[in-house]
């Protein structure tokens, strides 16, 4: 390649640094690194009732997998977390509106996320088994709680911070009310709507969690933490870090597959992130 008579080389990449570019395989090798300790560690130890290597973890989770037994309590927990999930964007959204619409609602909005945003989900289950019984209710009633105010928070945080020069471009175009909140502020503010939406569902699952460890027997055959909970108490302890595995590993797919494919697809294709 030629540049004002001088000649530019480049380059090219070897193996490994090609393969040192690849995201995924840097992920990978972080996670066999991880594995690997485990295994070790939990050799040295050789005490399976206080910690099991990574292989007799993994022989728990296949034989789980294998009965049926783990995919049955990770799809009751799911499907919990999506109804809350579900109803704490929504509201989140209607709160979100009304604080972008009047300033009493942004005042209303502003008081209820200084109050409620820091008080745990977890804590406003005792309430919940008052109000709506020992069932599912009670379950979508923190997981609620503990989605709608992250959401919301971040939601607008994000439209405050669209830069008042995009907004008057947008008037000038006749765009108003929901046509302006559309087209103009939410594509804007995404990388933030989407942040909240990444710490809306891990304090979600976080909770239901938590949640199940209580009572989730309550809810049918009781999700993944009634079943770390049972075998706790069975003294399984390599069918409790199979449970503790599948949480982790449903958190990895959705982090790393709908959440990266939603912001491959909108952020980095729009050129608001590297």
């Amino acid at each position: 390649m030629s540049a004002q008579g001088g000649t530019i080389v480049e380059k090219p990449l070897s193996t490994p640094e090609r393969l040192y570019n690849q995201a995924w395989l840097r992920k990978i090798f972080i996670l066999v690194v991880l594995a690997s300790i485990w295994e070790i560690y939990g050799r040295t130890l050789d005490n399976d009732l206080l910690f099991p290597t990574f292989t007799a973890t993994l022989a728990a989770f296949f034989r789980g997998v294998a009965d049926g037994t783990l995919p049955l309590r990770a799809w009751g927990s799911v499907k919990i977390l999506l109804v809350g999930y579900g109803i704490g964007i929504v509201l989140a959204t209607l709160l979100t509106g009304l604080a972008i619409a009047s300033r009493i609602g942004t005042d209303f909005l502003e008081t209820m996320t200084s109050m409620l945003n820091p008080l745990p989900a977890i804590a406003l289950l005792p309430l919940a088994l008052i109000w709506f019984g020992l069932g599912n209710g009670s379950l979508v009633f923190v997981l609620v709680h503990s989605v709608t105010w992250a959401i919301a928070l971040n939601t607008h945080s994000g439209f405050l911070s669209v830069s008042r020069t995009l907004t008057m471009v947008g008037r000038n175009y006749g765009l108003s009310g929901a046509g302006l909140i559309r087209k103009i502020l939410i594509p804007a503010a995404f990388p933030s709507i989407l942040t909240g939406l990444k710490v809306g569902w891990a304090f979600a699952w976080r909770t239901l969690i938590a949640a199940e460890l209580v009572f989730g027997v309550s809810s049918g055959s009781g999700g993944l933490g009634w079943f770390i909970f049972e075998n706790k108490n069975m003294l399984d302890i390599p069918n409790v870090f199979a449970g503790l595995l599948t949480v982790i590993l449903i958190g990895l797919v959705v982090e790393n597959l709908i959440f990266q494919t939603i912001e491959r697809h909108t952020i980095r294709r729009w050129g608001m992130q590297a």
